[in-house]
């Protein structure tokens, strides 16, 4: 009786962290309308920063909790929401989810930066471990209490706050009608501020508490998914709900201590099904409580995409094999190696584009059926053994048929989740199969057979080998993994233009249409997610053979993330948009952030600027994710229409091309380096736009009509002089523009039989 009483008090006291974590979900959801992924980061970070002030400055307790709480908290929700959130209105659920996922990666990553992950940090309870009270042989600590009493408080104070006061209903109507609340005298971004800085508060609160009863050790990522496990009881409540979301907290805080007391333990069974048990939760609730009735029309979104042609998909695919083969060929080994890496994350952004860009649905864990896809792999696709060991064809079509199958049965029982709630639950299932299946490294029996799903905690995959096609050469390898992706994108621009691929789009537009239309909506969503898994499966064993060997921590939720937001910030409705998002990932930040490490190691005295460069890129990439919402339908949306004004200045782009070969001349031949090639070829790119507007737009000026004087360009002293020229109006003195005055233009002398013409 003691453990039982033991562990439910354990429970109630971990329930009422997250229902101070859901509850700030709940809040910021109800009053913008955006589910805030970087909550368990805004937690994560406040939690760090009282870590500073109470033992890395030794500020007293009470101190660094009223700094934390009652500045570093509001602080936050006000500068996202008004240099972030508030740009959001009128962009698609993945321009709002990725940009939260962004916020998300960068306060990791500035976390990382300031505070090194090798060295140990522990939180300690309110009051000290000491401080306790026994009742009937349980030990309550007073932290715990202090845990209790603030979700109790926390979770009526908001209840009274939506239903009994104005301040709640200003708050609500700040999303669901911010025009009427204008015309009733109300800003909508006021009140949509208030509720930032409240649920930012509510996260660090959630943060600084949690952390002692998890055990008092502060790591980055590990806190941040601690917090993300309140989206389980957030969802419970529908994100409505304050009570149901305080009921699902509780629910889920006993699961996970009873899971601990009372599941046998076998091996390291117990402990993984504990740390996954609230995203098994989550998806069970997404897929079970009631949905949202499908929307009757399509909503007007800010993202523009155009499909390419299976033409255009064809030349540009050419184009992209010659290029790459070119480029090959001033790169050492190792530069092949990463570029070919990179190339496989390309395939695996492919996923993304058929399901999000052209079908609209939302997959938030691509790696995972990448990791799926390999573990098949490995062990079905294997023939002989150390260095002689290789992947055959038959496991990787194995391996690729598998991530079709559980992509069908992730999305079966989720196909009638859309937008939001999908997310999630794909993203629970990320964090399910990183937790509970890549951490399984006990053999176990089945049918006679005796396996490990991920022994020693690693895979050694070695490279395809399909017939006289060794892909063990790194050159071999890259113009493979290339092909491949050229391959794919035709198929996928010609899917596009095809009936499916317009169903696929309408289903997008507008569900409720197409359902009325006659399409099959469960067989159109069920047959795209088994295409986009099936996808990422290849990819991902490629992933996993140019790495040579995978853990657990190449396909965390953390990576799939990362690939996502880049993949929207290049533009997730183009395929051009994968192979940049894949290459930013795979080779951008890697080579960058590797070559700043270098650096950093052979000059010491110079370590320190070129370690922070080194975190300075990885927080870039997340600032350029935060920016999305300004542009939403990606970088490769904005260099397209650039390019399509150079049709008219030709001279421009032959001159362009011409200095790119000399360039690349210059980098074949060794006067210059890999990495100037790299960097002049880059601005060139970026400049001929820039340049041929620049031509055009003189040529405009040069050619403009009389009529258009004026209206095409600002009408200037120099133009009404013109104008009087070419009317044979004398040219007489004007008066400065915005004076008082009049002026008479004096009469024209008439021509022989025509009426005499004033002004």
């Amino acid at each position: 009786m003691t453990t039982f009483l033991t562990y439910t008090i354990l429970g109630l006291v971990l329930g009422a962290v997250y229902s101070i974590a859901a509850s700030g979900l709940v809040l910021t959801y109800n009053t913008s309308g955006i589910f805030n992924f970087a909550h368990g980061a805004q937690a994560m970070f406040g939690t760090f920063l009282y870590w500073q002030f109470s033992q890395g400055w030794g500020w007293p307790t009470w101190l660094s909790v009223l700094v934390v709480v009652g500045l570093v908290g509001p602080a936050m929700g006000a500068a996202l929401h008004a240099v972030i959130m508030k740009g959001l209105r009128d962009t698609a659920d993945v321009t709002k989810i990725i940009v939260t996922v962004a916020v998300l990666l960068g306060a990791v990553y500035l976390a990382h930066w300031i505070w090194n992950p090798d060295q140990t940090r522990t939180v300690d309870m309110f009051f000290g471990a000491d401080a306790k009270l026994t009742v009937a042989g349980v030990v309550i600590r007073y932290h715990e209490i202090v845990c209790l009493v603030a979700a109790v408080a926390i979770a009526v104070g908001l209840r009274v706050l939506f239903t009994r006061s104005r301040t709640g209903v200003v708050m609500r109507g700040s999303v669901d009608d911010p025009d009427l609340l204008r015309l009733n005298g109300h800003d909508p971004e006021r009140a949509a501020m208030l509720s930032w800085v409240l649920g930012s508060t509510l996260a660090v609160v959630a943060g600084v508490l949690v952390v002692p009863i998890s055990g008092g050790a502060l790591e980055a990522n590990a806190l941040t998914l601690l917090v993300i496990d309140a989206f389980a009881a957030a969802m419970f409540g529908r994100l409505r709900s304050i009570p149901r979301t305080f009921v699902g907290a509780m629910v889920l805080g006993l699961a996970a201590t009873y899971v601990l007391a009372y599941v046998p333990s076998a091996g390291t069974l117990t402990g993984n099904l504990r740390v996954s048990l609230p995203m098994i939760i989550l998806f069970v609730v997404l897929v079970v409580l009631p949905q949202d009735r499908l929307r009757g029309a399509a909503i007007r979104t800010r993202e523009r995409y155009r499909a390419p042609t299976v033409r255009a998909a064809a030349v540009w695919g050419l184009v992209l094999v010659g290029v790459v083969f070119l480029y090959s060929l001033l790169l050492e080994d190792s530069g092949v190696t990463t570029f070919a890496l990179g190339m496989t994350f390309a395939i695996i952004a492919l996923s993304l584009t058929v399901l999000t860009g052209y079908a609209g649905e939302l997959n938030l864990a691509p790696l995972s059926f990448g990791a799926v896809a390999t573990i098949v792999a490995f062990h079905f696709g294997m023939e002989g053994s150390g260095m002689a060991a290789r992947l055959n064809l038959q496991g990787i079509v194995l391996a690729i048929l598998a991530a079709a199958l559980v992509g069908g049965l992730v999305a079966l029982p989720a196909l009638r989740l859309r937008g939001l709630y999908l997310a999630l639950a794909t993203m629970a299932f990320g964090v399910f199969l990183s937790n509970m299946v890549l951490r399984d490294t006990t053999e176990h029996e089945l049918f006679g057979m005796k396996f490990t799903v991920f022994p020693d905690g690693a895979l050694v995959v070695p490279p395809p080998k399909i017939g006289p096609l060794d892909l063990r050469d790194g050159d071999t390898f890259l113009m493979t993994a290339t092909v491949l992706f050229a391959l794919l994108g035709i198929a996928l621009a010609a899917l596009r233009s095809s009936g499916y691929g317009r169903r696929l789009a309408a289903m997008k537009d507008s569900p409720a249409a197409s359902a009325m239309l006659g399409q099959n909506l469960v067989r159109l969503k069920l047959s795209v997610f088994m295409i986009s898994a099936a996808i990422a499966g290849l990819g991902g064993v490629l992933m996993s053979a140019a790495t040579g060997s995978v853990s657990q921590e190449n396909f965390v939720i953390m990576a799939s993330l990362g690939l996502v937001m880049m993949t929207v910030v290049a533009g997730i409705g183009y395929i051009s948009g994968a192979l940049f998002g894949g290459l930013m990932i795979g080779v951008g930040a890697s080579v960058l952030v590797g070559t700043f490490s270098d650096l950093a190691l052979e000059h010491e005295s110079m370590a320190s600027i070129f370690t922070a460069l080194g975190h300075l890129v990885l927080v870039g990439t997340a600032l350029v994710g935060m920016g999305v919402g300004k542009n939403p339908s990606g970088f490769v949306h904005d260099i397209i229409d650039s390019y399509r004004g150079l049709r008219g200045t030709r001279p421009v782009l032959y001159g362009g091309a011409a200095f790119g070969v000399l360039v690349y001349a210059l980098a074949l031949a060794g006067v210059i380096g890999v990495w100037t090639f790299a960097v002049v070829a880059l601005c060139v790119i970026m400049l001929l736009p820039v340049i041929g507007k620049m031509l055009t737009e003189e040529g405009r000026r040069r050619e403009t009509p009389l009529a258009l004087l004026g209206v095409d360009e600002p009408y200037t002293d120099e133009l009404r002089a013109k104008l009087d020229r070419e009317l044979r109006l004398p040219v007489a003195h004007r008066p400065t523009r915005g004076r008082p005055g009049n002026h008479v233009i004096p009469p024209i002398p008439a021509e022989k039989g025509e009426a005499s013409v004033t002004a």
